[in-house]
């Protein structure tokens, strides 16, 4: 999947994100929204805007809304939107819950600090079905080493009030050894959001991994 190139505005970026999420080929998400993949092409690389016809037909064929690819609502936590009718709530299998999990992301992990419990959102990864995580020293994250710690990812699909959650529980150990520590870095898939040197590497070995996810019925 092609993703935007760095002249891209923010509309782009929130297009191929949406169709990447959808595993959508340019030429597929053009057949949906009745243009040409030239055309979705120039949507996702350059700062183009729109008209409201066709931005209307791509967030349609993107199962979104006009308002979520221009950024409306991001500054407020997601599943604000009703409840579908005659929803599902279904236990996922471990098989449903690592593929899920997938191999990196934005996940929370629960902490003890000295000013009581507390959930951090940290970058992650899956590498050799460990969740790993990098952080710096004196940052709260840093806090679960040693500790049993519970780490949670979800996704909420506003547009049709689904979503899912997958928990991993296990101890959290620092990663020490220079060779694990190399590999980590190297195999990175971006480094954290919050910048600055955070280049402490905590993993975290399942103990139970359990999911949950609605559906609409």
């Amino acid at each position: 999947m092609t993703r935007p190139v760095t002249g891209a505005g923010d509309l782009g970026r929130r297009v191929a994100d949406r169709r990447v999420q959808l595993h959508l080929s340019r030429e597929e998400l053009a057949e949906r929204a009745g243009t040409s993949p030239g055309y979705v092409r120039y949507l996702e690389e350059y700062p183009a805007d729109p008209g409201a016809g066709a931005l209307l037909r791509v967030a349609a064929a993107l199962d979104t809304t006009a308002a979520a690819l221009h950024g409306g609502g991001t500054e407020r936590p997601p599943g604000r939107g009703r409840a579908a009718p005659h929803p599902d709530l279904l236990e996922m299998g471990p098989e449903e819950c690592r593929e899920r999990l997938a191999t990196h992301g934005v996940g929370r992990v629960s902490v003890s600090t000295a000013r009581g419990p507390a959930v951090i959102p940290v970058n992650y990864s899956v590498v050799d079905d460990a969740v790993v995580f990098r952080t710096a020293p004196d940052a709260t994250p840093a806090a679960a080493a040693g500790t049993e710690v519970a780490f949670e990812v979800d996704h909420i699909d506003e547009a049709l009030s689904e979503g899912w959650s997958v928990l991993v529980v296990g101890r959290a150990q620092r990663v020490t050894d220079p060779a694990a520590v190399r590999r980590l870095t190297d195999t990175a898939y971006s480094a954290p959001w919050p910048g600055g040197s955070r280049d402490l590497w905590l993993r975290i070995e399942p103990g139970s991994v359990t999911g949950r996810r609605i559906r609409a019925g």
